[in-house]
């Protein structure tokens, strides 16, 4: 971060302050405290960081932002709400810098697709990108406070709950480029409808600049009808009406390999994961690439160097059995791909392996239904659940033909059936929300299969 004085910080948020020392860091967490930072007392809903000032300075910090009328004798800055002067200080720092944002919202793919995107836009430019879940309004200020001079350009991923939230978000990003992966029905329950959550991923187009590329699936139903007389619209998928268009798709030892055609050219792309989500992934980067100026053997030479992160459809084999690790979250979305590239990995017996999707609300018990029944049409051979919400996934599967389809108490039993079927030339795919630590079953059997 490029330093800044506590009078500017002031000024920027609307704020007074009482002394005018100088800043270099922005920390919202005590254990992340840097000397010489900036410490932002946030208020929650189950705790309030005014409780940790006396601490925060004792640990180097310079100064603080403050909303409660508090006695602090050391260097503060007072405002009305510490949680939007942040996103407001976050929005003036980068305006400092005129390099190119790439805004990147969506349903589901967003951390994939801007893995794939930074891999592109770091072959040409110095970039930085989100890094693990600040991706809102507390932690994507902390990205953009990481842009300095050194700094070329910026993938910064944008999520949401509710609606204003992308508005806000993007007001601080003001992204030069924007991508939408898809429109799905993730926090359908706060937004209503799909079209609400179109229209709260379209709040992006609100800050996006003027006449900046708008990158869109194409082959999503709700996406395909965008249309901005601001920005100029660019799709990619693999249908007819795409940009930037997926063809010869195909998928051998977990790797995919395709040609994007687009504006009259062709370029052959590998990359290490199966899904034809991915292949939508990585079409979206490719598109930031091409008008970020990145030439085209080298964005495909970058796609093909992406590596899995954690239990993001990171895919092994053991003794001949193919497992499929997708447990880095979980919506109705994500699981009906993750059965999409259960279905299209070969293999002899297909097993699937589920657990609960959290925060669904209301929707929870139609959402779990409903991915049982395409867990049936995805033509899985065994179905393997375990959670309360996933009793639903067994009853949609059995309504749609699938017998074979179970449910465990315990996660020694689950993976005690998974290793009774599960023999050489068979795939297994686990997937599930992060909270269902589906990982435990995972280590276990990898332990066994060895």
């Amino acid at each position: 971060m490029e330093k800044m004085t506590l009078g500017e910080i002031a000024e920027a948020c609307g704020g007074v302050c009482n002394a005018d020392v100088l800043i270099n860091d922005v920390c919202t967490d005590t254990r992340k405290i840097t000397e010489g930072c900036l410490f932002v007392c946030i208020k929650g809903e189950r705790f309030n960081a005014h409780d940790f000032i006396d601490e925060a300075f004792e640990k180097g910090a310079a100064a603080v932002m403050i909303c409660e009328d508090k006695e602090v004798k050391e260097p503060f800055v007072k405002v009305e709400n510490t949680a939007l002067s942040l996103l407001e200080l976050a929005g003036y720092y980068r305006r400092k810098f005129n390099i190119p944002v790439v805004g990147l919202t969506g349903s589901v793919g967003k951390t994939t697709t801007k893995e794939f995107t930074f891999l592109v836009v770091n072959a040409k430019y110095k970039a930085i990108k989100t890094l693990g879940n600040l991706n809102n309004e507390i932690g994507l200020p902390q990205m953009l406070f990481r842009i300095d001079g050194g700094v070329e350009a910026a993938v910064i991923e944008m999520g949401m709950n509710h609606f204003g939230e992308i508005r806000r978000l993007s007001r601080a990003a003001r992204p030069t480029l924007g991508i939408i992966t898809n429109i799905g029905v993730s926090h359908i329950e706060n937004l209503g409808s799909r079209e609400g959550i179109l229209k709260a991923k379209a709040e992006m187009l609100e800050n996006l600049e003027d006449n900046a590329p708008l990158i869109l699936n194409g082959d999503n139903d709700l996406l395909k009808t965008v249309k901005s007389d601001r920005h100029r619209v660019y799709f990619f998928g693999t249908e007819e009406n795409a940009d930037f268009k997926a063809v010869e798709i195909s998928e051998k030892n977990g790797s995919t390999v395709f040609t994007v055609e687009y504006f009259g050219k062709r370029q052959k792309i590998s990359i290490p994961v199966i899904g034809v989500h991915n292949v939508y992934n990585a079409l979206a980067a490719f598109a930031a690439g091409y008008f970020l100026g990145v030439e085209p053997q080298i964005a495909a030479r970058a796609l093909g160097e992406y590596q899995p992160e954690g239990m993001r459809q990171r895919s092994v084999v053991i003794n001949g059995i193919t497992s499929i690790e997708d447990c880095y979250n979980a919506s109705p979305d994500s699981m009906r791909a993750a059965l999409q590239t259960l279905a299209s990995t070969k293999g002899n017996k297909k097993i699937a392996v589920l657990s609960d999707m959290l925060e669904l609300g209301d929707y929870s018990k139609q959402a779990h239904f409903s991915v049982g029944k395409a867990a049936a049409e995805s033509g899985a051979d065994y179905l393997l659940c375990i959670g309360k919400d996933s009793a639903h996934i067994i009853e949609g599967a059995k309504s749609a033909g699938l017998e074979n389809a179970e449910i465990f108490e315990t996660k020694e039993a689950l993976a005690n059936r998974i290793y009774e079927l599960a023999k050489a030339g068979d795939v297994v795919i686990f997937k599930a929300s992060r909270g269902m630590h589906l990982e435990d079953v995972i280590s276990d059997l990898y332990k066994r299969w060895k």
